[in-house]
């Protein structure tokens, strides 16, 4: 990942340091099992703990010759270890350690962007009730429905990535996995009890049935979650990008002082941190068909995933994090203008109200067929003529007939509209 986009504590477990260190953990715990059950000599196993250590440059200077990575690392340790490393990688294959050491790293980053979820659900449900109350339009297709509060919609976000945070735990859980069986997942050459004492430490399940390597469909479970987790990030983003269009500026990112809008026009403020989201979930969500594709490997393992998991698993696990941290900087300093909203509930003199005054005149004895055509008309013309729509009501002398003015005037008022929004966040916002 470009360093635009990166943040250091998540990039560190994508390091070659990070993975020969982990490859390095996984083959001492390896030693001391074996050594544990006869297999190797107890003083094999003390030596490789005491001794083993590895130098990145040494290994990639290996590598060119070896052309693999894991034949590079087995040289590079078993020179520090010395006459002991004959029982180094003892019994293992490769896939052993690879697949182990990058369930290990993804349960890392996992750890890490589930934290900055827990950041933006406080974040989120702390903006929703400090606008439980802020009367809003709806909109839906883009056109004014009936009020809302600006509580609420950030409540929606909050429960849905409430659901992310889940999705994401089962996740973790689903790529928490240890695999130590050797050639073609046998246990032929390692003792399976080998497995269990590995997963153990490193807290990780031990696979149910390898074919060498850990099946991909759990990967590709992980990273089709990071995938909708970086659509509900759009949502959001794409939510404020439209409140904030000039027609509306309901909502806004922070501008700050110095900051610039345009290089050719000085008054511009524009949505750059959500429009920057929208690129990152485009991105992010290009993970998820390779990740499906890893999935259809030949036989009991060939290599066609390697490549693509090299790339994919640090820059998507990098973008992801990068997201929900600024996308909780947009939530903790955006700025909200209730007089705003206030203007636009108000923009078309009325017509939110029409589904209330429809169900009013059934309460009357019409039809809903009837009520329906009353209500359209009355509003069609306040509609294409820019009028008040009350005032358009107030002439219509059928609608006059089923109803009072009083009880017009009690049908169009606001103050009782979103009488339920207490029982919403009592009960469902939690």
């Amino acid at each position: 990942m470009i360093p635009r986009y990166n943040r250091t504590k998540i990039e560190k477990i994508w390091t070659l340091e990070n993975k020969f260190k982990i490859w390095t953990e996984i083959e001492i715990l390896i030693a001391e099992k074996l050594a544990d059950i006869g297999i190797i000599p107890k003083i094999a196993a003390k030596e490789i703990k005491k001794k083993a250590r590895f130098n990145v440059y040494e290994i990639n200077k290996l590598e060119k010759k070896t052309r693999h990575d894991v034949n590079a690392f087995i040289d590079n340790v078993s020179k520090y270890i010395g006459k002991q490393s004959k029982y180094f990688h003892h019994g293992v294959t490769s896939s052993d350690i690879i697949d182990t050491g990058f369930s290990i790293q993804l349960k890392q980053t996992g750890k890490i962007i589930s934290k900055e979820l827990k950041i933006l659900l406080k974040n989120l449900k702390s903006k929703s009730l400090k606008y439980k109350k802020t009367t809003m339009i709806g909109r839906s297709h883009g056109i004014h429905a009936e009020p809302i509060t600006f509580g609420l919609k950030l409540a929606s976000f909050y429960n849905e990535f409430k659901r992310n945070f889940k999705r994401l735990e089962l996740a973790i859980d689903e790529i928490s996995i240890c695999s130590i069986s050797g050639p073609v997942g046998t246990y032929d050459s390692i003792d399976p009890r080998v497995e269990k004492y590995v997963a153990n430490k490193l807290k990780l399940k031990t696979e149910d049935i390898s074919t060498q390597i850990i099946p991909r469909d759990r990967h590709a479970f992980f990273f089709s979650i990071l995938g909708i987790i970086a659509s509900s990030i759009e949502r959001f983003a794409v939510e404020i990008r439209h409140l904030q269009r000039t027609e509306l500026l309901e909502v806004e990112e922070k501008f700050n002082p110095k900051q610039k809008g345009s290089s050719a026009m000085p008054h511009k403020r524009n949505p750059v941190l959500s429009e920057n989201l929208t690129g990152l979930a485009r991105y992010i969500r290009s993970a998820v068909i390779p990740s499906m594709e890893n999935i259809v490997l030949w036989h009991e393992r060939d290599i066609s995933h390697s490549s693509v998991e090299r790339i994919m698993a640090p820059d998507i696990t990098i973008a992801l994090d990068f997201s929900l941290s600024r996308l909780n900087e947009i939530v903790k300093t955006m700025r909200v203008y209730p007089e705003n909203m206030k203007k636009n509930l108000n923009l078309l003199g009325g017509l939110h109200n029409s589904q209330k005054l429809l169900l009013k005149l059934t309460q009357k004895g019409l039809s809903r067929q009837n009520a329906y055509s009353i209500v359209q008309r009355n509003a069609m013309i306040a509609w294409e003529n820019n009028k008040n729509f009350k005032d358009v009501l107030k002439n219509d002398k059928t609608l006059l007939k089923k109803i009072t003015e009083k009880e017009l005037k009690e049908v169009l008022e606001i103050d009782k509209k979103n009488s339920k929004i207490d029982w919403i966040f009592k009960n469902k916002v939690k």
